[in-house]
C-alpha cells in the first residue's frame, strides 16, 4: 500500500490545473497525473465551469500532416526538442513549457483557438516516441517538418515552401445575403 502525502496531492492538483487551464482533455489528465477521474472531473468542472469534453483523442497522424496543421506542430516540435536539449525539462514538464512558448509565438486571435491544442501537441510527442512521425529536412529551405516516418527522406518540400493552391483563401459565405455581388456577376445564376 503507497503512502499519500499532501504535498504529493498538492502538487498532483497544481499540474492538473495548469494543463486544465491550457485545454487538456480528461485521458490527458488521467495519463498524466496520479488524481482518480472523479478528482479530475470535479476539477475540471470547478476551474471551467463546465463537464470536460467526450469523445476520442486524436488518433491518426494525418492530421499533423495536413498544411497548416503542419506548420504549427513542427513549430511546436522545434521548441519541445530545444528545451529537451537544453533546458533540462522533460517529461510533462517540457509539454507544458514547450506548448506555453508555441502559443506566444503563435498566439491565435480572440475569437479562435490555437490550431494546436495541447491534447494534440500531446499526442504528437506520443507519434514520435513511437516512431510513427519523424522530423523531415526541406530540399529548398533547409528547414525542418514533420513528416510521416517512413517516408522518403528524398525530393520533401516543407507546406512554407510548397504550399497548397487554396493556401490562405478565405472560405466562402455559406449564405447566399453574404455574397457580394461582383462574387456572381458572370456565373450561370
Amino acid at each position: 500500500m503507497s503512502v499519500r502525502s499532501v504535498f504529493g496531492d498538492a502538487r498532483q492538483i497544481l499540474l492538473a490545473s495548469e494543463l486544465i487551464r491550457l485545454g487538456a482533455r480528461l485521458q490527458l489528465l488521467e495519463s498524466e497525473t496520479t488524481l482518480s477521474r472523479e478528482r479530475l472531473l470535479k476539477l475540471y468542472k470547478e476551474l471551467r465551469g463546465v463537464s470536460p469534453p467526450k469523445g476520442m483523442l486524436p488518433f491518426s497522424t494525418d492530421w499533423f500532416i495536413s498544411w497548416q496543421p503542419n506548420i504549427h506542430a513542427s513549430v511546436f516540435m522545434g521548441i519541445y526538442h530545444y528545451l529537451l536539449d537544453h533546458a533540462r525539462l522533460n517529461g510533462i514538464d517540457a509539454v507544458i513549457k514547450a506548448y506555453r512558448l508555441y502559443l506566444e509565438q503563435m498566439p491565435p486571435s480572440p475569437s479562435e483557438q490555437p490550431v494546436l491544442s495541447l491534447t494534440r501537441a500531446w499526442t504528437l510527442i506520443r507519434f514520435f516516441d513511437n516512431r510513427m512521425l519523424s522530423i523531415q529536412r526541406c530540399d529548398i529551405c533547409h528547414g525542418q517538418f514533420i513528416g510521416h516516418a517512413f517516408q522518403p527522406k528524398c525530393g520533401t518540400r516543407c507546406g512554407l515552401c510548397h504550399p497548397p493552391a487554396r493556401a490562405g483563401k478565405k472560405k466562402r459565405p455559406h449564405n447566399i445575403t453574404e455574397l457580394d455581388c461582383s462574387e456572381i456577376s458572370g456565373s450561370n445564376w
